[in-house]
């Protein structure tokens, strides 16, 4: 199988959670997405994936997870790295390299918190500690829009916010195809992964995460804000800040060195 790539589910607290998996190399790397999971999750994208990060295919056995199949009201970004940590044991990634994008990202945090001997190295990507006044007059506005059914334009608004303006530029004229597919089938699911975003709050405690620390920020990000990188490197000790200056919270996908820079960043720990 090309990249070795497989779907595979594993059990949390009796509820089922996807994953996938590729690669072929010794050390595993746990990758965990933003607030896009809500709307489709990883099953049955395990070569999309592996295409997608092939790039870590060579040095890395990677996990994309998926969160749990049923999230009830209530359920927070510290709910999802206890669940997160238990998938992780279950499957034997005690010391796994961790990369967060966005939500992906608090939940990590998170993890590295509450299971320090599960993170071996920890990549932090255009996320926060905390919203802030902007993150929760964005997501407060994608919840409405999701409460309303309205897919289209939750869609459009968040590639909007999403992207820079030269990157739009050869990608709007998809949004009509886009805007079709891969509507859920409810909103349920997204709404308590909004809420979860908007009650994140780890600042107190982000002094206690120990491992070599990468944290990656855009400086026109109109998500989570510009300041939000910042903001956690100096919270997490010894702790490494790169901002794309000119780019926002689809850094991690614009940036063509994104991907090496982190790769040099958990490099680093074979090394050590």
């Amino acid at each position: 199988m090309i990249w070795n790539a497989k779907g595979g589910r594993v059990f949390v607290g009796g509820c089922g959670m996807d994953y996938v998996s590729f690669g072929s190399g010794k050390r595993a790397l746990v990758m965990l997405p933003g607030l896009g999971d809500a709307l489709a999750t990883v099953r049955h994208m395990a070569l999309p994936l592996a295409a997608q990060y092939r790039m870590y295919a060579g040095r890395y056995r990677v996990y994309l997870f998926s969160r749990k199949d049923e999230l009830e009201e209530g359920y927070s970004t510290r709910d999802m790295a206890r669940d997160q940590a238990e998938a992780m044991r279950a499957l034997g990634l005690a010391g796994a390299d961790v990369l967060g994008v966005s939500q992906g990202g608090m939940i990590a945090q998170y993890v590295a918190i509450d299971a320090p001997e599960l993170v071996g190295r920890l990549v932090l990507a255009v996320t926060t500690a905390k919203g802030d006044a902007q993150m929760r007059r964005v997501i407060g506005h994608w919840s409405a829009l999701a409460e309303r059914g309205d897919y289209r334009r939750l869609m459009v608004d968040t590639a909007e916010r999403t992207y820079s303006e030269a990157y739009l530029k050869r990608y709007r004229r998809l949004y009509p195809v886009l805007t079709r597919i891969g509507k859920p089938k409810d909103f349920d699911r997204f709404l308590v992964q909004a809420a979860a975003c908007l009650s994140h709050d780890a600042r107190a405690e982000l002094e206690k995460i120990s491992c070599p620390t990468l944290v990656i920020g855009g400086g026109c990000d109109r998500i989570v804000g510009a300041a939000a990188a910042g903001v956690l490197a100096e919270r997490i000790a010894g702790s490494r800040l790169h901002v794309y200056r000119e780019l926002g919270h689809g850094a991690y996908e614009e940036a063509k060195d994104f991907h090496a820079r982190v790769m040099r960043f958990l490099e680093e720990g074979e090394r050590t």
